[in-house]
């Protein structure tokens, strides 16, 4: 079992009250295969960068699950045959360099870079140019 973090972007012409229920059909997919539902965070509808399939809006939803690899292909399979979802983006939280939540994400302490002395060669000499 791993953990995964999905996010969904959904067709914002849905209504908002349905959308906890379109993703609880999807989320079956997980549960039926002995896989757990960690979080569901809906964040509510958002402007885009760029258009998908037309619509410069969507509502996004973020999914915690810890499941089995073949669990949550399946989940993202689904996803991606529905026409109420425009995009899916599926990590593997081991894998992810960061996390969305800033709070969770915690910067490693870098060494101090030694200061630059005198640049060695390739530079011009700095005293009055001769023609």
């Amino acid at each position: 079992m791993h953990n995964y973090e999905v996010m969904v972007i959904l067709d914002p012409q849905l209504d908002d009250r349905t959308v906890t229920a379109t993703i609880d059909k999807f989320l079956l997919a997980i549960t039926s295969n002995g896989g757990t539902v960690d979080k569901v965070d809906i964040w509510g509808r958002r402007r885009m960068t760029y258009q998908i399939q037309k619509h410069s809006e969507g509502i996004y939803v973020v999914v915690n699950v810890t499941s089995s690899p073949a669990a949550v292909s399946e989940f993202d399979r689904l996803l991606r045959i529905s026409e109420s979802v425009l995009r899916t983006k599926v990590l593997r939280l081991e894998d992810a360099i960061f996390s969305i939540n800033p709070i969770e994400f915690v910067p490693e302490d870098k060494p101090a870079r030694a200061p630059r002395g005198g640049r060695p060669g390739g530079k011009r000499p700095s005293g009055p140019r001769s023609n």
